[in-house]
């Protein structure tokens, strides 16, 4: 038996954790590939990622690299369930969180209130000192009040304390010795200063980003601990990698300083899977949507590219402002529509369907554990989409009854049959999708008819070929493994780490825009080295900020990551034009002002690389189950072929209309579309013009 290298990796998610399983033989290349999933246990996590372990019947002390992305920190957050935090900040500006921005988006409300701050009033203390926008120190740092404060802090029963100093982006030593004395006056205290999550100015987003991340970090530090200490027990030896929201991953000790990093964790991996597979197969532009059994997120990729950014806002609607919090995310857009969102009928006798959802528990009607509420994927039953004999690839009984009394209670209050109800279900979910994926594309400037569509989580094989036809895209991909495909990514992904640093330089000085540039990868050469990781080993990617003199945001340019002189400088500013042109449509002949740096450092640290599937010469007929009258809601009934998606092969083609089920997910054709299953065993669906 030859030597193997055995992966793993684990997202959890809203409804379901899910774990993908790649043995590769180092000497044949041969790879063997598993997934499973299992419910997602709240408020113990852990036990879910253990739970899926023992499922997919991993050896954990043969694995060689385990990656894991958690909803940890987001449900933390969303749902109040943080540390008691309090807010120490320079002497004048503790009201800060409360002024927040004055470009609310309920604008004409004369009633309107801003979103609570996560710290109240009594809990934010001041300090006397005073940083400049250069980075000197006009006046020093007075610390003789600290420990009255935090005796206070201590009588209110506070849990972590986080630190935001007034131009701290530019000169951290201020904040570098709150902290160490909060540490040396309070060892059992958790301490968040800004400066160790962003270097970037706006004192607002800068503040509450810190107090989030002081916020989550005892909740997210517990939590991953129980997840090491459950690994450790089952006999894992190798070193636990954590996905983070730049599409990448970092170690375990670097994400327990500072867990705000991984806000989104389970969507980044998800996109970044996205991009690496569009590569695989060539298609480098692609509208990636994920649909679970809560949410629908999706993200635009050009050119292979994932866009990160730091405008990041949790909460935030038509009626909220939401807090901002500044670390790079991937840009996505997120709505409240799954497999599980519930459809619900408005006083005014309007159909609608979510963002509330069944979750996992009582979970949709179908499931027979109490739930009551009609959802999408009752709907998708109902009208034959899904197949109510291999429900949950067969480990589950689908509940007709229930779901037809949930379907009955919609369709009396709507006036219509129940099947009509069901058909409205789908369409308006559908509709809700499509508005989300034009949110990324269309109101961006971009052509989705230049993109292909590629759907995953559970729920995107069943609605992709409907979104696709309604965007006219060029055609719809969807994964092998699409309902785990988010834990997929993490295999896929590298150790990633991205540094922000605001400075301001004219165009013209090429001097200190290199020594920005080196020292920010000196800086992060430093961090790779400490964990062992080799400064040659470490590629550097800088993404210079840039803005015409006098604007208030800024476009990142691309820029080698060797010596800048003023040839490079000058090639910069006309890329700056090129690219601020292609996002506004216009250019200005005014001063160009360099506001920062943006620098991407990444290593591989076990990455998968896909191999060819083999084939066995088995026919498309072998693959063939059965056929079903299946409703397609907007192109009538129709009987469809029904395929064993463990039985297609690359190489095998076919027409609609037909439904290819797999084990975790169903993929619906819709007639007149074309089936082919590449090299890699994913599923091409060309859409009919």
């Amino acid at each position: 038996m030859g030597e193997k290298t055995l992966r793993v990796a684990t997202d959890v998610g809203g409804t379901f954790t899910d774990l993908v399983y790649f043995e590769t033989d180092k000497a044949t290349g041969k790879q063997t590939i598993r997934t499973a999933k299992s419910d997602t246990t709240p408020p113990n996590f852990e036990a879910g990622v253990l739970n899926v372990l023992k499922k997919g019947d991993v050896d954990i002390e043969a694995v060689d690299f385990f990656a894991h992305g958690t909803t940890v920190v987001i449900n933390a957050l969303t749902e109040r369930k943080g540390a008691k935090t309090a807010l120490i900040t320079t002497e004048g500006f503790r009201d800060i969180l409360e002024i927040a921005r004055g470009n609310r988006p309920d604008f004409f409300n004369l009633m309107y209130e801003k979103p609570k701050p996560f710290v109240p009033r009594y809990l934010r203390r001041e300090v006397p000192g005073r940083i400049s926008y250069r980075g000197e120190e006009t006046t020093p740092l007075d610390l003789s009040g600290l420990p009255v404060i935090l005796d206070a802090f201590k009588a209110d029963g506070v849990e972590a304390v986080a630190i935001c100093l007034l131009h701290s982006y530019a000169n951290p030593s201020h904040e570098q010795a709150v902290s160490a004395e909060i540490r040396r006056l309070w060892p059992e205290v958790s301490v968040v200063a800004s400066h160790q999550i962003t270097r970037e100015w706006r004192e607002y987003e800068r503040t509450n980003t810190a107090v989030l991340s002081a916020y989550v970090q005892p909740v997210a530090e517990r939590y991953l601990g129980r997840i090491e200490d459950g690994l450790l027990a089952e006999g894992y030896k190798g070193r636990l990698y954590i996905m983070q929201s730049n599409c990448g991953v970092d170690s375990l000790p670097s994400t327990k300083a500072i867990p705000i990093t991984m806000v989104e964790s389970g969507p980044a991996s998800g996109f970044w899977g996205a991009a690496e597979l569009g590569r695989i197969i060539g298609e480098p532009n692609v509208l990636a949507l994920d649909i679970g059994g809560t949410t629908a997120k999706c993200s635009l990729i050009e050119n292979g590219q994932v866009r990160i950014k730091t405008d990041y806002w949790i909460e935030r609607s038509r009626k909220s402002a939401g807090y901002p919090i500044m670390v790079p995310v991937v840009d996505l857009v997120e709505i409240g529509n799954g497999g599980g969102s519930i459809a619900w009928v408005d006083d005014f006798s309007k159909l609608h369907v979510g963002p509330q959802s069944a979750g996992a528990s009582p979970g949709p009607a179908a499931y027979g554990r109490g739930g009551t509420n009609a959802t999408t994927t009752d709907a998708n039953l109902a009208l034959g989409r899904i197949n109510r004999d291999y429900f949950c690839g067969g480990e589950v009984v689908a509940d007709m009854a229930a779901v037809d009394k949930a379907l009955g209670a919609v369709a009396t209050k709507l006036g219509v049959s129940p099947i009509e109800a069901a058909r409205g279900i789908i369409r308006i979910a559908n509709s809700n999708m499509v508005n989300a994926l034009k949110l990324v594309s269309l109101n961006r400037g971009y052509d989705p008819r230049d993109f292909t569509l590629v759907v995953f989580g559970g729920g995107g094989a069943m609605h992709g070929v409907a979104l696709g036809q309604e965007l006219g895209v060029k055609k719809v991909v969807i994964p092998r493994g699409a309902p785990v495909f988010s834990a997929w990514g993490m295999m896929m992904s590298d150790l990633r780490r991205d540094y922000f640093v605001t400075r301001l330089i004219d165009e013209t000085d090429a001097v200190s825009l290199d020594l920005l540039v080196q020292e920010a990868i000196g800086h992060a050469a430093q961090q790779f080295g400490a964990e062992g990781i080799a400064a040659d080993q470490v590629r550097f990617s800088p993404l210079i900020k840039c803005r015409y003199q006098n604007q208030e945001h800024s476009v990142e340019v691309p820029i080698a990551a060797g010596r800048i002189g003023k040839v490079e400088i000058a090639a910069m500013v006309e890329a700056f034009h090129e690219l601020y042109e292609r996002e506004y449509t216009y250019r200005l002949d005014a001063p160009v002002e360099i506001v920062g740096l943006h620098l991407i450092a990444s290593a591989e640290v076990g990455k998968l690389e896909i191999v060819p599937q083999p084939k066995t010469g088995a026919s498309l007929e072998d693959a063939i189950k059965s056929r079903r009258m299946v409703d397609y809601a907007t192109e009538g009934v129709h009987e469809a072929v029904i395929y064993n998606a463990e039985k297609l092969e690359p190489g095998m083609s076919f027409a609609g209309p037909a439904v290819i089920e797999d084990p975790g997910t169903t993929i619906v054709v819709h007639p007149g579309n074309h089936v082919s299953i590449d090299d890699f065993g994913n599923t091409h669906i060309e859409i009919k013009g």
